[in-house]
């Protein structure tokens, strides 16, 4: 099956994507609430299970090599999105935004980065059909990146620099508080703006930012553009759970950084040596799958140890005093 030729599969899942966003916010999400750590788990097991068959659908219909193209593209949008995740938490810290309001803000920062994202894979793919040598340029490009991001010691984030958002507090009224879970409100008859909308336009730019490593990745991968779309899309709507799980221990995977810039360095070699040497995609997959799974198993093992190093002073103080006590006794 031609994937990227049939019309009715892009309309068919574009009107599913749109159903299953309108269930979220209009059922599920109604009513303002903080997400806690069983709904967000269930969530992302949720969008992960219809990945999963979307992939299982494209194995039965077009064969192994398109279904093994999809989920490495999903696999490597799915293990970047992490750096999102940092920095949201470190935008909702810097604005304050209220936990309960968090979810209504990447759930529209979300639906503004499918817009764009999907803009910049069409604009993507007609630049690879038209001029063939740009595959270079987007290899080099995530070389970079990957070694920029390896020897890059700390994630700095600052969102009062965002020339959007300078440009929107200069000419746009914005009310001081949050009111609510509202974008805009009207205040002595004058139409306002709040910070919550102003959290959002950071995200989206942000996002955007993030995209321009991402896309060129997956194009690494494959250049049919229904499944760099679709493998791209079913990782971002995930994003929104996946947040809420990892947001208070993001921290922990110290190594997973590292992990990421070997994986942006390898596609960027694959896109470099497409017309040398074909990588199987099987294999990059392997590659891909085995890189994230040790910088994970590292991380954890070293969180562990600082854990158990920083248990036992406190269990040796708590041995001293108490045997002081006995030899008062």
């Amino acid at each position: 099956m031609m994937l990227s030729g049939n019309i009715w599969l892009w309309i068919g899942f574009n009107v599913f994507v749109l159903a299953m966003l309108a269930l979220d916010l209009g059922v599920f999400h109604r009513k303002t609430h903080t997400v806690s750590i069983k709904e967000a788990l269930t969530w992302s097991a949720v969008w992960i299970a219809l990945a999963l068959i979307f992939n299982a659908g494209i194995y039965i219909f077009s064969g192994p090599e398109p279904a093994l193209q999809f989920f490495t593209g999903y696999l490597i949008e799915k293990s970047l999105s992490v750096d999102n995740i940092f920095v949201f938490v470190l935008l909702f810290t810097f604005f304050g935004v209220p936990a309960a309001y968090q979810h209504r803000v990447l759930f529209w920062g979300v639906l503004g980065a499918l817009v764009m994202r999907g803009l910049m894979i069409a604009l993507g793919a007609v630049l690879l059909d038209t001029f063939h040598w740009i595959i270079y340029l987007f290899g080099a490009f995530l070389i970079f990146t990957g070694v920029r991001m390896a020897f890059h010691k700390g994630e700095e984030v600052h969102p009062e620099r965002n020339p959007l958002l300078k440009l929107v507090r200069r000419v746009v009224p914005a009310t001081k508080d949050y009111e609510r879970d509202r974008f805009v409100v009207r205040q002595a008859g004058q139409l306002m703006i709040t910070p919550l909308l102003l959290v959002l336009l950071v995200v989206e730019t942000t996002d955007l930012i993030f995209a321009l490593d991402s896309i060129p990745a997956i194009f690494a991968v494959t250049q049919n553009t229904f499944l760099v779309y679709t493998s791209n899309v079913f990782a971002i709507l995930g994003l929104r759970s996946l947040y809420f799980v990892f947001a208070n221990t993001i921290g922990k995977f110290y190594y997973l950084k590292l992990g990421l810039a070997v994986v942006l360095s390898f596609v960027g070699a694959k896109m470099v040596l497409a017309d040398i040497y074909h990588i199987p995609t099987a294999l990059s997959l392997v590659v891909i799958a085995v890189v994230l799974a040790v910088a994970v198993v590292a991380s954890v093992v070293r969180a562990r140890r600082l854990e158990t190093r920083n248990t036992e002073p406190e269990k040796q103080a708590g041995e001293e005093s108490a045997s002081e006590i006995m030899s008062k006794r």
